[in-house]
C-alpha cells in the first residue's frame, strides 16, 4: 500500500507542474493590466508613471514570463507565499482563509445530507425496482439533473425567502453582532438554502448510480445462491449485494466529496455566500491574476488528490485489486 501511494504521489508531481503551466499561461493571456487596476486615476501623469513602475516591481510583472512563472512557483511551493491580491489589497494567503473555511463548512453539511439520503434511497429504489416509488425518484433525479443550479437556487429563494419569509435571501451572518447560540442559529438559517440546492444537485446522479450498482449486484449468481440457502432478504441485500455494490459506488462518493469544493461557485454567487467559489468569480471579474492562479491551483490540487483517494478507497473496498 505504501509503495502504491508513493508511486501515485510521484506521478502527481508532473501532473501538477503541467497544470500550473497551463493555468499561468491562461491567466497571463487574459485581457487587462493588474497594475493599472490598482492605481488611482486622479494622479498627475508623472506621478502615475512613477507609481506604475513601483507597483510593477512589487508585483513582479516587470520580469519575463518564464521568470514570473518560476518566481510564482518558488514562492508558492517553498515559501508558502501565494502572491498579492490586487483586488483585495492584501496577500492571497490572508484573502482566502475565511472564504475557504466558509466553503468547507458548506460542503461538510452538503456531504452529510448527501450520504445520509443517497445511499438508503438508492438501495430502496433497487429493491423496489419498477415500482411507483422507483419510477417517481427516477423522474426526480432526471429533473434535478437537468435543472441548472442557479435556477434551482433562485426558485428556492423565491419560495422560502421572498414568498414564505422563512430564511434569509442571501449573505452571511454577522459574527461581530452575534455570539453563542444566536450565531449558530444564524449560521444554520443562512446555510439551509445553499445546502439544499447543492444536496439536490448532488443527489440527482448519485441515487441512480447507487440504484444501478445494487441492481447489477442483485443479478449475480452468488445472490441466487444466498437466497437458495434460505437467507433473509435483508441479509442478502445488506451483507452480500450492498457490500459488492459499494465497490463502484465508493469512487463516485469520494469524487463528490472533493468536487464540491470548486463546484459550488455558482450557488455561492447566487446566495452571496462568502466562499472560495464566489471569491474566484470576483477575481476573474477584477482581473486579479495572482488570486485566480492561486485558487485554480488549489482546485487542481484538490481534484488530483481526489483521484488518488478514489483509487485508494477502491483498492481497499475491492479485495480483488492489489495495490502494488
Amino acid at each position: 500500500m505504501s509503495r502504491y501511494i508513493l508511486k501515485r504521489l510521484l506521478i502527481i508531481i508532473p501532473v501538477l507542474i503541467g497544470i500550473s503551466v497551463i493555468l499561468f499561461a491562461i491567466a497571463k493571456a487574459m485581457p487587462g493590466d493588474p497594475v493599472r487596476f490598482m492605481l488611482p486615476t486622479t494622479l498627475r501623469p508623472e506621478q502615475y508613471d512613477l507609481m506604475y513602475e513601483v507597483m510593477e516591481r512589487k508585483l513582479g510583472v516587470d520580469k519575463s514570463l518564464p521568470e514570473q512563472y518560476f518566481r510564482w512557483m518558488y514562492n508558492m511551493v517553498v515559501e508558502g507565499d501565494l502572491g498579492y491580491s490586487v483586488l483585495l489589497k492584501r496577500p492571497v494567503v490572508d484573502a482566502i482563509g475565511e472564504p475557504l473555511r466558509n466553503t468547507i463548512i458548506l460542503n461538510l453539511c452538503v456531504n452529510f445530507f448527501y450520504l445520509l439520503i443517497a445511499l438508503p434511497l438508492g438501495i430502496k429504489m433497487a429493491v423496489k425496482r419498477g415500482s411507483i416509488f422507483d419510477n417517481a425518484w427516477q423522474v426526480f433525479s432526471l429533473a434535478a439533473y437537468s435543472i441548472p443550479s442557479f435556477f434551482l437556487a433562485l426558485s428556492l429563494i423565491f419560495i422560502f425567502s421572498i414568498h414564505l419569509g422563512m430564511f434569509p435571501i442571501s449573505g452571511m451572518p454577522n459574527a461581530s453582532l452575534l455570539s453563542g447560540t444566536d450565531l449558530y442559529i444564524a449560521w444554520a438559517r443562512h446555510l439551509v438554502l445553499p445546502v439544499t440546492t447543492l444536496t439536490i444537485i448532488s443527489l440527482a446522479g448519485a441515487i441512480r448510480y447507487v440504484r444501478n450498482a445494487l441492481i447489477d449486484a442483485l443479478s449475480q449468481d452468488y445472490i441466487r445462491t444466498a437466497r437458495s440457502k434460505g437467507l433473509g432478504e435483508k441479509v442478502v441485500i445488506y451483507s452480500h449485494a450492498f457490500r459488492n455494490a459499494l465497490i463502484p459506488v465508493s469512487t463516485i462518493v469520494v469524487m463528490t466529496l472533493f468536487s464540491l469544493l470548486g463546484g459550488s461557485a455558482i450557488t455561492e454567487q447566487v446566495f452571496q455566500y462568502h466562499g472560495i467559489g464566489r471569491l474566484l468569480i470576483q477575481a476573474v471579474n477584477g482581473r486579479d491574476l495572482m488570486l485566480i492562479s492561486s485558487l485554480t491551483m488549489i482546485f487542481a490540487f484538490v481534484n488530483v488528490i481526489a483521484v488518488l483517494a478514489a483509487d485508494i478507497v477502491y483498492g481497499l473496498v475491492d479485495p480483488r485489486i492489489k495495490l502494488k
